[in-house]
């Protein structure tokens, strides 16, 4: 079976984006892919919210992910397609069920914070890749949404690089 892999990084203090949605503060030295591209090897599909897909529309760049198959949830009725995505309406974790069960590669939860506290509270994401940044925002994008419920993982690896950026790769249990 493949697996949702929440792949992301935060601020100390657990912040992925300012409230304003920027992530300016991530490190951008071409020197250091903190294992981005071995990542990518096992993936085949993306997962992300609507606000996250707009914003990457919005760096100025060619799509990144324009070589996998994506999926975007939305509550916006008139979206359906483009040229990268396809849009979904349904329900997250039932979707996320449903493609977890078809053969093919992992599948990346991208973000944004609605969509993996969906999929952590209803017990599809797999596993979580998290880049701790050297740097405390104060304020902004909670990774982890409240909740009633308790999320346990175990910690399957960690690593350190000399910019104080800390992997936390954990599986969910």
């Amino acid at each position: 079976m493949r697996k949702i892999i929440i792949y992301i990084a935060s601020s100390l203090d657990g912040y992925i984006a300012r409230k304003d949605g920027a992530i300016d503060w991530l490190p951008t030295e071409a020197d250091e892919d903190y294992g981005y591209e071995a990542f990518l090897q096992g993936v085949d599909t993306v997962l992300m919210g609507n606000k996250t897909y707009q914003q990457v529309r919005g760096f100025d760049v060619e799509y990144p992910y324009k070589n996998f198959k994506n999926f975007v949830f939305t509550r916006n009725q008139d979206l359906s397609k483009d040229e990268y995505v396809d849009f979904i309406r349904e329900e997250p974790a039932s979707f996320m069920k449903t493609l977890k069960n078809q053969p093919s590669g992992n599948i990346w939860l991208i973000g944004g914070g609605e969509i993996i506290n969906n999929a952590t509270i209803q017990g599809v994401a797999d596993e979580l890749i998290l880049f701790v940044m050297p740097v405390v925002l104060g304020e902004g994008l909670p990774l982890f949404l409240k909740s009633a419920d308790d999320r346990k993982l175990e910690l399957l690896n960690s690593k350190t690089y000399k910019s104080g950026v800390v992997e936390l790769h954990y599986k969910f249990l």
